[in-house]
Formats: structure tokens, sequence, C-alpha cells
């Protein structure tokens, strides 16, 4: 069966090198601070002003004036630092940060990404997703294969608003974990656990590129 936000978050912590810098986004990409492994040391930056996130607070722990660009509740690492919203842009446009996980609605298969608006929905704003998808190097995204009305979100070009152009690196899913090729294309690396290849194939509108066997996620 297809993974939970969960799965998907746990999927991508995998995906963490040590000793990196990391921005996570809002929704799905926020849950990844509860999974990084313990033999790697990471540091997690929030565009709202904060660096070195911990897990999301136990009951007993929280604190209401700390939180992550989403307004959630957070815990803080040793070292961590609080600092001005500006700053952490600086930090962001300067290339410091190496890699982004990010949330979307649609991406495409040259890698463009459309994270921020629906057309007659109204939204807060864009926050900092422009600026995070033009300086990191390293982008990953995770989300729904399919919206909800059944259609696929990994297209051959986007229909929304555009966030970034050729951008994204690898895409995690309900489903698979794909690659997206500089060539562009789809690369299918694997799959969620019961899943297979023929549902991802009849998921996946973009171009889909499948070379040998498929394994299932290890999560």
């Amino acid at each position: 069966m297809a993974l939970d936000k969960i799965g998907i978050a746990k999927r991508i912590a995998q995906e963490v090198q040590d000793g990196t810098y990391i921005n996570l986004g809002i929704g799905i990409p926020t849950l990844v601070a509860n999974f990084i492994p313990e033999n790697i040391n990471v540091v997690l930056q929030s565009e709202n002003g904060l660096l070195g996130i911990g897990p999301f607070p136990e009951e007993n722990e929280v604190d209401a004036d700390l939180i992550n660009a989403g307004k959630q509740t957070v815990t803080t690492t040793k070292g961590s630092a609080l600092f001005s919203s500006s700053q952490s842009f600086e930090m962001i446009r300067g290339g410091h940060v190496d890699l982004t996980i990010l949330g979307a609605m649609e991406v495409s298969e040259n890698g463009d990404i459309a994270n921020w608006k629906i057309p007659g929905k109204m939204v807060k704003g864009m926050g900092g997703a422009m600026d995070l998808v033009a300086s990191a190097d390293n982008i990953i995204v995770a989300m729904q294969h399919c919206s909800r009305s059944g259609d696929s979100k990994l297209l051959s070009e986007c229909s929304l608003p555009i966030t970034g152009l050729r951008c994204v690196k690898k895409v995690v899913t309900d489903m698979a974990v794909l690659d997206v090729l500089p060539e562009g294309g789809f690369k299918l690396l694997e799959r969620a656990p019961g899943v297979t290849v023929e549902e991802i194939k009849a998921a996946t509108a973009g171009k889909l590129i499948i070379e040998d066997d498929i394994p299932e996620m290890k999560i």
C-alpha cells in the first residue's frame, strides 16, 4: 500500500548527509526532523530565523514562542541560534543551505516546481519558496503522487504558477522515489511497499524512465 505522510518523511530522512545544513518546508518536510538518523549530525534551518531545529516537542516541552516557518512548535538542538528573518534569507540567498526539502502541488519532468499558489484560492503568500529553489544546490520534493481527484502531480509541464525552473533533483511520493534527470524525465528508483511498477506508470503523467528491476523502499 502507498505510504502515509510519516512514511514519506522517514524515507526522505535517509537522503540527508552528515554535516549538512537543511531547510525544511511547510507540510510533510517538517516531519523529517523527527527521523534524522542518530549517527549523523545535521543542522536544520527555518527561514523565520532559527538554526538548529530539533524534533517536535512532547506536550510538556511546548514553548509557544518557539516555532518553525509553518508556525508549528519545535525544539532546538544544542548550539542552536535565533536571529531575524532577514538574516535567515541572507543565509539562503548566499547559498549556505545544502539541501532544501519542499512540498509541491506539481513537479514537471524537467524539474520545474509549482508549490505556492492555486488560482482562485486564497493564499497568504509565497513565503520563502522562490528564494529557496533559486539558491539551493539540492532540492528534494515530498508530496502525494496524485491529487485528491486522482490526477497525477508528476507532469510533462506544470499547469499551476511556477515557483522555480529546472531545480528539483529528487521526488519522494507515497508511491515511489524518483530522480529528475538533467535531460528530463522521472527515473524510477524505488517503489513503496506493496505498490507495483504498473500502478506507478498509471499514476505518472510525465515521462517515466524504468531500468531493470525496481526494489521496494526500506523504511
